[in-house]
């Protein structure tokens, strides 16, 4: 199985409130995050994270990487440049790019942190799939977002704080931009 993910933000206490998360503390999120990923992700199973896996000053980066099921490539975001340098990234992962194109037997996706206006494949039905803006809508490219139906948010705030099937992506980012 194919999951998706973004913005997990371990070991940062502060992403709590700016993201009005569900958690009362740091350890709590972490936690949580851990036991929603390993519920649903298998050993063989594979993993994008797009972006900002950890905040910059966590301090368990080892032994939440060793704990996390299947094989996971991560696709750089703006926190993750700090806690890159202070892990054996080849350890942990299979790929580490600032952005990453992949095809499935019937699909084309762009993977990238930061949400784009265009992407390669776009005007064939590739998807992008982004991360960056957590549940976010105050943003000014929120309206241009909201009406590309093949730009996907992966970010855990409006996920379930879990990685998700592409299906299950499309259905989520669905259901947020109704309710709003």
């Amino acid at each position: 199985m194919v999951y998706f993910t973004s913005d997990l933000h371990f070991g940062h206490a502060n992403i709590i409130r700016h993201c009005d998360r569900p958690f009362d503390c740091v350890d709590e999120m972490d936690h949580a995050l851990i036991k929603n990923w390993n519920s649903r992700v298998g050993e063989s199973d594979t993993v994008y994270i797009v972006g900002d896996m950890f905040f910059y000053s966590s301090n368990c980066i080892d032994s939440i990487l060793q704990t996390l099921n299947g094989k996971k490539h991560l696709i750089i975001g703006n926190h993750d440049k700090q806690w890159m340098k202070r892990t054996d990234l080849n350890r942990y992962f299979e790929s580490v790019t600032p952005m990453l194109e992949l095809k499935d037997n019937r699909r084309r996706f762009t993977l990238c942190h930061y949400p784009m206006m265009t992407w390669n494949n776009v005007g064939q039905g590739a998807f992008l799939i982004y991360g960056h803006i957590h549940n976010n809508t105050a943003d000014f490219y929120w309206s241009l977002l909201k009406s590309m139906d093949n730009a996907f948010n992966a970010g855990v705030d409006i996920n379930g704080f879990s990685p998700v099937t592409f299906e299950e992506l499309v259905e989520n980012n669905r259901k947020f931009k109704e309710n709003i």
